[in-house]
């Protein structure tokens, strides 16, 4: 409704959810920490399979590949056999792949696991966000905010979960992931009702389809350049600090404590008062900011840097969420998946991209083309800004319920 604050119709509400919509949050805790549970053990894994840093960072890259292409079947998927199933379907592949990796002789080996990993965590996350929002009370509000919640709570556990196993073996993080991704299928089968299916089945091309819209389009290509800085600190940084699994997972447990926080807490508030533009465009030129002194400072100003980078990071997924999700009529699924296919093939190309820049030139030039790629970032904000800011005013009165997943409709 107009005139009421977002904000705070969100967290009166959030706490206040069926069984279901908690089961698929919690499940998606553990798919989130799945993407940073081997930050602090990288190195360990380096020098355990005796591999290159350019070569375990392809553990990202498969990953996020994989990912990225999957967005493309998820809804063609979920339309024909429903959210319920493909949400199981995804949690049984990350449950049997994260199990593999953890067998794992030989980094190739480790690589391709985690691709079929990311075949699953596409199937759930896109289908999770779907149904969270569908059943979600107290509208999209509280839906997305519970969304981000789970990932900036996912997001810092992971890290934290892989130094606690990882200081023992490198291989014990994969294997508690499968355990606990086999828990969020035991309460997925036991809470989640079958979900509606769609009027008309979604098509392979219909992602690429909603990418024909301006604004859809323009939030797609922005994501894309900020997901390369994201995830250039998530995969290149535990290489440059070097340390232990004990301390860098403390690092980026405190690092995902400020994502989630910025995300949740801080960023509902500046979009409040500033808008969505100025608050991602603000936050993307302060984060190439962070990178830039990240890569030229000393060991203790690269931590604190990172860290920092949580804030920004957790802010910009939050607006570049609901811009994606509200700039155009098309539906929410759809919308997601196409936006999604184009930001994680930036995920896919940092991981491996910036220790080949390092091999290349030095270890400050990764982070000067990062901060370059998150100005990039803001500069597509600030052009397409006419188009964004039109298609969000004009559709954003205008809700409409499809098959049990809130659209916005013209």
């Amino acid at each position: 409704m107009q005139g009421e604050d977002p904000f705070e119709q969100g967290t009166a509400s959030i706490l206040r959810q069926p069984k279901a919509v908690w089961a698929t949050a919690g499940a998606s805790v553990v798919a989130f920490m799945g993407i940073g549970l081997v930050d602090p053990i990288l190195p360990s894994i380096a020098k355990g399979l005796e591999a290159t840093p350019s070569q375990v960072s392809l553990l990202f890259t498969s990953y996020f590949l994989i990912t990225a292409v999957a967005m493309l079947v998820t809804g063609f998927v979920s339309s024909r056999i429903g959210g319920r199933r493909t949400l199981l379907a995804g949690l049984a592949l990350v449950v049997v792949f994260a199990a593999l990796s953890g067998t794992s002789s030989s980094v190739a080996e480790l690589v391709g696991f985690r691709a079929g990993w990311g075949l699953g965590n596409a199937l759930f996350v896109s289908t999770a966000l779907a149904v969270i929002v569908g059943a979600a009370a107290g509208g999209s509000s509280a839906a997305i905010l519970l969304y981000e919640s789970a990932l900036g709570l996912g997001m810092a556990c992971g890290p934290l979960l892989g130094a606690l196993l990882g200081d023992a073996s490198w291989r014990y993080p994969f294997f508690g992931t499968a355990a606990l991704m086999a828990i969020g299928f035991v309460c997925i089968t036991a809470f989640l009702g079958e979900q509606p299916r769609p009027a008309r089945k979604t098509s392979l091309l219909d992602p690429l389809k909603a990418l024909g819209h301006r604004g859809l389009a323009s939030v797609a290509a922005s994501a894309f350049f900020y997901n390369y800085a994201f995830f250039t600190i998530l995969a290149f940084t535990p290489f440059v600090l070097n340390m232990t699994p004990y301390k860098s997972g403390a690092v980026f447990f405190a690092w995902g404590l400020l994502l989630a926080v910025f995300s949740v807490l801080v960023a509902p508030r500046l979009q409040k008062r500033f808008g969505s533009l100025k608050v991602v465009g603000a936050s993307l030129v302060l984060l190439a900011a962070d990178l830039v002194i990240l890569g030229y400072g000393n060991h203790t100003t690269a931590i604190v840097c990172t860290i920092v980078s949580g804030a920004f990071i957790g802010m910009n997924n939050t607006v570049y969420t609901e811009l994606a999700l509200g700039v155009s009529d098309a539906p929410r699924p759809v919308a997601s998946a196409g936006y999604n296919f184009v930001r994680w093939f930036a995920a896919a190309a940092a991981p491996y991209l910036a220790p080949k820049i390092e091999e290349w030139s030095n270890i400050h030039i990764p982070f000067v083309v990062a901060a370059a790629a998150a100005l990039i970032g803001a500069v597509v904000v600030w052009g397409r800004r006419s188009a964004l800011t039109h298609d969000a005013e004009e559709l954003e009165p205008k809700h409409a319920t499809e098959d049990g997943v809130t659209v916005f409709a013209n």
